[in-house]
């Protein structure tokens, strides 16, 4: 057992070492496989190797060694052993780590000790916690424990072997409609658990969901969650744009105290919309240019872009990104309707309902002003057609039988 521990220690200093090597521009993550590769024949240890082809200074090499294992040492916590860094980001950084009393490995999030004296950051850093703590559910990730230890604030979560969403569309790589549905309905499951119990996300995005291995999605970080109810943090909020720019919903760019559901709804209507067409709904030279058109900017439903979409999934969009959020979907069981409704090939009646609804409301709204003409809104467009043809090919059906009528009464 010490012996695989060492082991492990070693790789886990290997991969650190490596990591660092590049981030600091040292050399190219080429020049790292390479040289472990190298390791590998050699049975040396990475550090070895990197001096010996000349990658790597010694003197540049024990700087990188000192400055992890002060890292490491800064950061220990008790119960777990640290085993290598996954990412880092303004707010916390996110090891990968072994629960000592489980023997099993999670990811721990790490709040940065400047952000520490930050009653602010420090407080939402234990919402996130505690609002991941409250949900139970196969498509969210799961909070274990969160607290402090040697001055540093901690989150221990389920860890996840393998990447986020983002990483897959990094690419510029665009989802077959089968395959984004089956990510999309499972962050739609993850939501409705967390909407059922008085929570929104309000960060619905492709870097916040997790692929695993075996095409599992998991809705990951809660840090921007909050209670449906919380009164007190609503208004502390106000005014104030929460979100991420390119997939924001229009009323929380606007700062709107009473945010709900339909705020993720919004959110996940346009990660869909990105993984179909392989590109934002909205894109600006700015992030105030980006929000500024998800308020006032038409949508180009994605089966324009697509073609190969069904008209199905447009209108399910169509909706689901509604500018106006009394004309999104009523709840998030009813979105999960009709995303299972256009995966198995039927029509979605939840959206064509809603779209129906809108075209009415628009129609009496429009007469009672005395409106002459009436501008539909593109996302009713299609409905209105769908519904202009059959009434024509029912009226041309009633003509025919009467012709036949007449016919034979005189015949």
């Amino acid at each position: 057992m010490s012996e695989q521990k060492a082991n492990g220690a070693a790789a886990s200093m290997n991969t650190e070492l490596g990591r660092q090597v590049v981030e600091n521009n040292l050399a190219t993550q080429e020049e790292i496989d390479r040289c472990l590769a190298l390791r590998e024949q050699s049975q040396q240890t990475l550090a070895d190797v990197l001096v010996q082809e000349g990658v790597v200074t010694s003197k540049q090499l024990q700087r990188i060694k000192t400055r992890i294992e002060e890292s490491r040492k800064g950061t220990q916590i008790p119960g777990y052993r640290l085993e290598e860094r996954l990412g880092a980001g303004a707010m916390a950084t996110v090891f990968k780590a072994r629960q000592l009393s489980l023997d099993r490995l999670v990811a721990i999030k790490v709040l940065p000790k400047k952000l520490s004296e930050n009653v602010e950051y420090v407080e939402r850093f234990y919402k996130e916690g505690k609002a991941a703590a409250r949900l139970n559910h196969a498509n969210i990730v799961q909070a274990f424990d969160v607290g402090e230890a040697n001055g540093y604030h901690y989150f221990v979560m389920e860890y996840v072997e393998g990447h986020t969403l983002f990483d897959e569309m990094a690419d510029g790589k665009v989802f077959a409609e089968a395959d984004a549905l089956k990510v999309i309905i499972q962050i739609a499951r993850a939501l409705e658990h967390a909407h059922s119990r008085g929570l929104i996300h309000r960060d619905v995005k492709p870097k916040n969901i997790m692929m695993t291995k075996s095409g599992v999605a998991k809705l990951a970080d809660m840090g921007l969650a909050r209670a449906a109810s919380d009164a007190q943090a609503a208004q502390a909020e106000a005014g104030r744009a929460f979100g991420t720019p390119y997939y924001i919903s229009p009323e929380q760019i606007r700062g709107e105290v009473n945010i709900d559901f339909r705020a993720d709804i919004y959110s996940l209507g346009a990660t869909l919309y990105h993984l179909v067409t392989g590109r934002v709904p909205f894109e600006g030279p700015t992030p105030a240019a980006v929000m500024h058109m998800h308020l006032k900017e038409p949508l180009i439903p994605p089966d324009h872009l697509n073609t190969s979409l069904s008209s199905g999934l447009g209108e399910v969009v169509e909706v689901m990104m509604a500018k106006d959020r009394n004309r999104r979907y009523a709840s998030t069981k009813d979105l999960l309707i009709d995303l299972e409704a256009i995966a198995a090939g039927q029509p979605p009646l939840q959206a064509r309902k809603t779209i129906n609804s809108s075209v009415l409301s628009q129609l009496g709204q429009d007469q009672s002003e005395g409106a002459e003409t009436v501008e539909l809104p593109s996302t009713d467009t299609r409905n209105l057609k769908i519904f202009l043809i059959a009434a024509a090919a029912a009226l041309a059906v009633s003509l025919v039988v009467n012709i036949i009528q007449a016919v034979s009464r005189h015949s």
